[in-house]
């Protein structure tokens, strides 16, 4: 994992594949637009989008860390900056967000194109 300086404090980037391997010992949250969620998204991911990020709603990190995350990685760095503003440390994001998941061949729920239904998905590799 790396880790960049902010005026703020550290925030952690965390890699596709570190995100996956350490998925029972933390929340991820998805900060994308609930229709970007609805379309396609992590398993398991919670959502609570950008623009309604509340910092004070997140969980506590005594059990479990949180890791956020978006489409590429900007609106989840956005919302780390806002953790660290309001005093929440450790904060991580994942680099990439979804699109470096979805490259790293891991499993996410996307939409099937002839049925509108929520299906489990895995970039061919």
């Amino acid at each position: 994992m790396k880790t960049e300086e902010t005026e703020n404090g550290t925030v952690e980037l965390w890699t596709a594949a570190e995100v996956a391997q350490a998925r029972d010992k933390i929340v991820l949250i998805d900060v994308r637009t609930p229709q970007e969620h609805g379309l396609e998204r992590i398993g398991g991911a919670l959502l609570m989008a950008l623009q309604e990020f509340q910092v004070d709603a997140l969980p506590g990190q005594s059990d479990k860390r949180i890791v956020l995350h978006c489409g590429s990685g900007v609106r989840s760095g956005k919302a780390a900056a806002m953790c660290l503003a309001a005093g929440i440390e450790p904060i991580a994001h994942m680099e990439g967000g979804l699109g470096a998941w979805k490259e790293a061949g891991q499993e996410y729920v996307g939409t099937d194109p002839a049925t509108g239904a929520p299906k489990k998905m895995r970039k061919e590799r």
